[in-house]
C-alpha cells in the first residue's frame, strides 16, 4: 500500500497493487474513522506439460486498515481498480495543522 498526501490539492490517495484481482473480489468498507481494504484471491491453472498434467492453485485472503483524518464523509471516498492497481482517494476536509506552540511562564 502507497499513501501520497496532494496538498495543493488537498487529496489523500492511497494505491495498493492487487494483480489478477476483480472488482468483485476486493471489498472497502469505512468504520469509525477507518478505510478497511479486504479481498480474496483464487487463482487456478492447468497445463500439461512433457506428458505431465500441471496445476497450481493460489489462494489467500488480505487486509489493510487505514485510519481516515476526522471530519472524511465516506460519500466523498472514491475509488477504482485498473489493471490491478486499487486507487482510493478521499479529500481532507483541512489542511493539516501545525503544531501550536506553548510558551513556559
Amino acid at each position: 500500500m502507497d499513501v501520497h498526501e496532494d496538498n495543493q490539492n488537498n487529496l489523500v490517495t492511497a494505491t495498493f497493487e492487487l494483480p489478477g484481482l476483480k472488482k468483485e473480489d476486493v471489498n472497502i468498507d469505512v468504520q469509525n474513522n477507518q478505510l478497511s481494504v479486504s479481498g480474496e484471491t483464487k487463482i487456478s491453472s492447468e497445463r500439461d506439460e512433457n506428458g505431465y498434467a500441471v496445476r497450481e492453485r493460489r489462494y489467500g485472503k488480505f487486509s489493510r486498515t487505514l485510519p481516515l483524518p476526522q471530519g472524511i464523509k465516506p460519500e466523498e471516498i472514491k475509488a477504482s481498480l485498473e489493471n490491478g492497481v486499487l486507487t482510493v482517494t478521499f479529500p481532507r476536509t483541512a489542511p493539516e495543522a501545525a503544531p501550536k506552540k506553548i510558551t513556559i511562564s
